[in-house]
């Protein structure tokens, strides 16, 4: 007589899948703000705009995910950082566009569904939700038997903001002669991971847990150091002064991310040489015997975001970051031209 079958004997566990979920609702629950409407479980989330709060709301939406940095996560161990990592990169995104995050959700998919690490995730991203915020209000973790390499999982989410329509910012009012500043990042963020760890753990044979004298820590704790998050420092710039573009550093480095604000008649000229390159972008360089071009086309090289503002604005803006505990840098101008950033120096 032939055996029978069930979902969990095909590697599906839906009570695995119902003990994490009650694991997670008390995190999820922790980042509910007055607009969230139901709790965790609901097939949908559900969120209310207050009535008279603005006058004309734009909604600004984005999706992503930790790519390659989740490699580092399964090696280490540890993965608390990695929700962190997503709310944060996230929250950057729409902050470009003046964006305050309302709602977050995420997806998990992986091979065999283990409570504990789905935990951990879930206190990474509540805690970075806290933070900004942003209401955790729904989710998917999804049980894909065969179709991830064991403990494996991918991670991504979606987040949705709000931006009065009068105070979008695009880069449209972006001139010749305003000046270019960049915030200092807290290491590769969540990109060019796939290039970092060839580098390191392939050609270099470095593990997880080599402390490297150079980065002051171990190489684990150096590619999971959390993703930054702007928004503080910017929202309490706009209160007193005037942005007019923001771009956030992420694949395809300076040139790639600043040119998608810039107006066709402009230029951005970025002197590569005015501020500090922190050591693992040293480190990768060396290892991998990198140009200089491509360590700029896929790494954030130190600078995690950045402003265009108008020059009459700029030493007061640098004021008010230093204020804020803020490491900014002056590391350009807008020039007249056809859309180009250029890198001096390099």
């Amino acid at each position: 007589m032939k055996k029978r079958l069930t979902y969990k004997t095909s590697g599906v566990d839906i009570s695995a899948g119902d003990r994490a979920t009650e694991r997670i609702k008390g995190l999820a629950r922790s980042t509910f703000t007055p607009g969230v409407l139901k709790g965790i479980g609901s097939f949908g989330g559900f969120f209310s705009l207050k009535k008279n709060e603005y006058k004309s709301p734009v909604l600004v939406s984005s999706v992503d995910s930790v790519g390659n940095k989740l490699k580092v996560a399964f090696m280490s161990g540890k993965h608390d950082t990695v929700g962190e990592d997503l709310v944060n990169h996230c929250v950057n995104d729409i902050l470009v566009h003046g964006a305050k995050p309302l709602f977050f959700l995420d997806y998990i998919g992986t091979g065999k569904l283990l409570p504990d690490v789905v935990e951990q995730i879930i206190r990474g991203l509540s805690r970075a939700c806290r933070k900004t915020g942003c209401a955790l209000i729904g989710g998917e973790t999804a049980e894909l038997p065969e179709f991830y390499r064991k403990g494996e999982y991918d991670l991504a989410g979606c987040i949705v903001g709000v931006v009065e329509k009068r105070n979008i910012i695009d880069g449209s009012g972006i001139r010749p002669g305003d000046r270019i500043i960049g915030l200092k990042s807290s290491g590769l963020h969540t990109n060019g991971y796939s290039l970092a760890r060839k580098v390191l753990f392939q050609r270099a044979r470095l593990g997880v847990n080599r402390h490297v004298k150079e980065l002051r820590t171990t190489v684990g704790k150096e590619l999971l150091k959390v993703h930054r998050c702007y928004s503080p420092s910017i929202f309490s710039v706009l209160k007193k002064s005037r942005i007019k573009g923001l771009a956030h550093i992420t694949g395809g480095g300076i040139r790639g991310n600043l040119r998608r604000i810039l107006p066709k008649n402009c230029d951005a000229r970025i002197a590569v040489d005015s501020w500090r390159v922190p050591p693992i972008f040293g480190l990768l360089q060396r290892l991998g015997n990198i140009d200089n071009r491509e360590m700029f086309k896929v790494f954030n090289m130190g600078v995690g975001m950045i402003l265009v503002v108008s020059k009459k604005d700029t030493d007061r803006i640098l004021n008010q970051l230093s204020s804020l505990k803020e490491t900014a840098y002056l590391i350009g101008e807008i020039t007249s031209g056809t859309c180009k950033v250029k890198l001096l120096n390099l």
